[in-house]
């Protein structure tokens, strides 16, 4: 019996995009990567992801992938919790644009 090779991605016909939670997941990403100066450029540098997929993600155009996640929060100096949690607020406010942090 021979093998199937493995086919990386989501498999054909899958629909796990969901607009609003990408669209609150970039501009929080947005947000925080503004916060601490960091250019887009830079962080893509510092996740180790392509510039143009960053730019995607943080305009909600690609849903990221739990590897990706992790990345960009580790470029951002901060925990996957800190991202989720301010993509979260995002999408409870009912609007992608992130809110200033409180300090």
């Amino acid at each position: 019996m021979q093998k199937r090779p493995v086919k990386r991605g989501r498999p054909v016909g899958a629909t796990s995009f969901d607009a609003d939670i990408a669209r609150a997941f970039g501009a929080a990403v947005r947000s925080l990567r503004n916060e601490r100066g960091i250019s887009q450029e830079s962080l893509a540098n510092l996740a180790d992801i392509e510039r143009s997929h960053m730019g995607k993600v943080e305009r909600g155009e690609h849903m990221p992938t739990l590897v990706i996640v992790f990345k960009i929060a580790r470029g951002l100096g901060c925990g996957t919790a800190e991202v989720m949690g301010r993509a979260d607020e995002v999408l409870s406010a009912g609007t992608t644009q992130a809110k200033p942090a409180v300090q």
